[in-house]
């Protein structure tokens, strides 16, 4: 039995996802063959020949990704920040771009002891989780309507739990409640949101169309039907001097601005663009 080269399989892989259409191909490739290969992505070099079986395996995996079945589907998780997280059908996968407001919702309570953290929409869980992570002194909670979803967001926590990490506190509720949460009302040093924020007319990638829950993406004519229950919440959750952060579609970097600045008690309204340049997230402060 001839071993073969690795470098020659992932190279033929990478075409593959090319013609289909795959936005990034040797990534994409790179990371199905390691984990094919049980290895990290960055030891692939390492491992220079390679059973027919396992090119095999790779080919399998990439022609279902040519399909254009998302990959954190094909491999089982998806992470954020410093915490990796199981996905599957039935909840949304958690996309690079909330890095960012990841990034900007630990430094908004980096000087806060015990800070209070709160995740709207939290579907798998992983910015509560990453929070979780990364301030092992937060009481972090996570709210999500969707049973499926849901589901996932308690094995993921009941995972970082096992790793070591302090529980969160998951929630069955809709945003658009009145009561949600209430007891926590002028409690909260942080709530952030990754809604449901796409038009319904956008076009959007296979791996969104066909793959995420609809619920998870989609919202309204305008994309504005979630994000306008979550910023009432922010206005009545946070106490004063809180922080808000929510991610938003790229056609909405005035429209959902607009939106925070008609509550009074938020101010220092800020967008704030991904790592493309795009607009991606707004950021507010409780007055």
């Amino acid at each position: 039995m001839t071993r073969q080269p690795l470098r020659l399989a992932i190279i033929e892989a990478e075409r593959i996802l090319a013609a289909a259409g795959v936005a990034s191909p040797r990534v994409d490739a790179e990371l199905i063959a390691a984990h094919v290969l049980g290895v990290e992505r960055g030891k692939l070099p390492l491992v220079p020949l390679v059973d027919p079986q396992v090119i095999d395996a790779i080919g399998q995996l990439v022609n279902r990704r040519a399909k254009r079945i998302p990959l954190q589907h094909l491999l089982g998780w998806a992470s954020l920040g410093a915490v990796t997280v199981e996905v599957g059908a039935g909840v949304f996968v958690p996309r690079p771009e909330t890095e960012l407001l990841l990034e900007w919702g630990l430094g908004a309570v980096k000087d806060v002891e015990n800070p209070l953290i709160v995740d709207l929409c939290t579907g798998s869980a992983a910015l509560a989780l990453a929070f979780a992570h990364e301030r092992p002194d937060a009481a972090v909670h996570g709210v999500e309507l969707d049973v499926n979803a849901l589901a996932w967001a308690r094995r993921n926590s009941d995972i970082r739990v096992e790793a070591g990490d302090r529980p969160i506190v998951l929630h069955k509720g809709d945003v658009a409640d009145p009561t949600l949460l209430t007891d926590l009302d002028g409690r909260v040093d942080l709530l952030v949101c990754n809604p449901p924020y796409v038009p319904v007319a956008t076009a959007v990638p296979p791996e969104v169309g066909e793959h995420d829950p609809f619920h998870a993406v989609f919202a309204g004519s305008d994309g504005l039907q979630v994000i306008k229950h979550v910023v009432a919440c922010a206005a009545r959750m946070l106490h004063v001097g809180g922080a808000f952060a929510m991610e938003h579609d790229d056609s909405q970097a005035e429209s959902v601005p607009a939106l925070l600045s008609t509550r009074r008690v938020l101010t220092d309204v800020e967008d704030h663009q991904d790592l493309a340049g795009r607009p991606r997230f707004v950021t507010a402060r409780h007055s």
